[in-house]
């Protein structure tokens, strides 16, 4: 008796094992892989385009590299134009002699203290503005590869298709007689 019951546990065990083999193969042939979200996420953070690259939209990352590239050409721009209205502004005064911020460029020379500061503190907030877009920018490039990975796997095809009906109808109430009324049937 004993050993009847130690075949049928073997049986069992088996049985199991190569059903959950089975299963494992067919569950991996069929199904389409997908990149995971995470990794698409980390690898946008490492090189800005690489998440779109993954996503299979390589296409966007022209516009990744031209935002991010145009943002960090404006800011070189408005550091260096912040740097001569420093220097100018610096050098306006008299009691300034030692040229701390370097001398003051041709195109400033001559100018008011109160317009050379006013467009000086203009270059500096415009100039921390772009680098905070610039940022802003880095992460939207990770943002849109992690949305992207986690919408890739929905089904966008034209078999989806929803029917609806309207169906005018009346109903009959004691209190208040026929009353009009709209079903609305949905099928997906």
């Amino acid at each position: 008796m004993g050993s009847v019951c130690s075949q049928a546990q073997y049986l069992k065990r088996a049985d199991l094992n190569r059903a959950s083999y089975n299963y494992s193969i067919q569950s991996d042939s069929t199904k389409p892989e997908y990149p995971n979200p995470k990794s698409v996420v980390r690898k946008s953070l490492i090189i800005p385009g690489w998440g779109q690259v993954v996503n299979k939209q390589a296409w966007k990352v022209p516009i990744v590299y031209g935002l991010i590239g145009g943002l960090g050409y404006y800011s070189v721009y408005l550091t260096k134009q912040y740097h001569d209205y420093r220097a100018a502004y610096y050098n306006s005064f008299a009691s300034n002699t030692d040229m701390r911020f370097g001398p003051t460029p041709t195109y400033l020379e001559g100018q008011n203290a109160s317009g050379l500061k006013s467009n000086r503190d203009f270059l500096r907030n415009r100039r921390d503005f772009v680098y905070v877009t610039i940022f802003l920018s880095y992460v939207l490039n990770a943002v849109d590869a992690y949305v992207f990975a986690h919408l890739r796997p929905f089904d966008v095809s034209d078999d989806l298709s929803m029917n609806h009906r309207f169906i005018p109808s009346n109903i009959t109430s004691p209190l208040l007689g026929d009353v009009p009324s709209i079903s609305l049937s949905i099928k997906f």
